[in-house]
């Protein structure tokens, strides 16, 4: 077991070092590894000047024994907000920067994450509302590409600025989550400035229900589109219908370059929290899907200074 340097040991480093002895002598001396005693040296040295005194490196060790025990005086009240944020699947972090934000209450991320380790050491449940701790890892296969080509696609280095710098509202990711039977599923839509989602039920994962819908949503003016990004899948290649009826262009990332919308794959991330692989979506409703979409336009996030995309797009109107 790792014991921390005592003060003795601090001032038997110092009167080695000074008569020149090498880290590996040093170490040998105090039966320690090498590596302590160089990471000794760089962490408690003299922020001013760089030199390590035993005073100093002292000071530096007890503060940071002091930082490390900070979960343990994890404030009732405190505990109560971390809990009622996680049960709405925040994760630490956006806690975290939320709460500083909104209440100025300083709780950092790793206090949060050892309170929920040692929840889950102590059989409590907590820790599986948090993605980072709860996920379980699945092996990808590849698998024979079946979706067929599209002719006269545009690509995205077409896209325009404003789309690819993210610098206003309206230019969309659109992608599809599916459930268990593989036919029914999810439209997924997110704005790239703002991560506003809009998640929409489709009956099969055919073009004609994506277009239905699309059409539908932007007529009863809940979607405001500039431009739409897609994935190469065959039910968006009624793509030119869409164009021609909405007024917009369509762009497709390459096959297989998911990260080329990064944007909406990291919200189907998202919506898998509420909707786990392997679910069927043949009961899904739409009611559910507003619920979920709901939620997560109300969920701050740490790219958007950890505002929610409902309030940052509520910004973007009223400039």
């Amino acid at each position: 077991m790792y014991h921390q340097l005592t003060t003795r040991e601090r001032y038997l480093i110092v009167e080695h070092k000074s008569t020149g002895m090498s880290l590996r002598e040093i170490a040998k001396a105090l039966c320690r590894s090498a590596s302590t005693i160089s990471r000794e040296l760089k962490r408690n040295a003299d922020k001013s000047d760089g030199r390590y005194r035993v005073e100093k490196a002292d000071s530096y060790a007890r503060a940071r024994r002091r930082r490390s025990r900070r979960g343990s005086r994890f404030k009732p009240e405190e505990r109560v907000q971390v809990h009622r944020l996680l049960g709405r699947r925040w994760s630490p972090e956006q806690i975290s920067g939320r709460l500083r934000k909104e209440a100025g209450l300083r709780i950092g991320t790793s206090t949060i994450y050892r309170w929920l380790a040692r929840d889950k050491a102590l059989g409590g449940t907590s820790w599986l509302r948090t993605r980072q701790l709860a996920h379980r890892y699945r092996k990808g296969y590849r698998v024979k590409d079946l979706r067929g080509r599209m002719s006269g696609k545009r690509p995205l280095s077409e896209r325009p600025e404003a789309a690819t710098d993210r610098s206003e509202v309206g230019h969309l990711e659109g992608d599809t989550v599916m459930g268990r039977d593989g036919r029914h599923c999810v439209l997924t839509l997110v704005d790239r400035k703002t991560r506003k989602v809009r998640i929409l039920k489709l009956q099969a994962r055919q073009a004609a229900q994506v277009n239905k819908a699309l059409i539908r949503e932007a007529g009863a003016g809940r979607l405001e589109m500039k431009s739409l990004t897609l994935d190469n899948g065959t039910e968006f290649h009624g793509f030119r219908e869409l164009e021609a009826k909405l007024g917009i262009r369509v762009y497709f990332a390459q096959p297989y370059h998911s990260w080329e919308r990064g944007t909406n794959e990291n919200t189907n991330g998202l919506i898998r929290q509420y909707l786990p692989k392997g679910s069927c979506f043949k009961e899904l409703t739409q009611r559910r899907c507003n619920e979920i979409e709901r939620e997560l336009n109300n969920r701050p996030r740490k790219i958007l200074g950890f505002s929610t995309p409902n309030e940052a797009h509520a910004a973007e109107c009223c400039t």
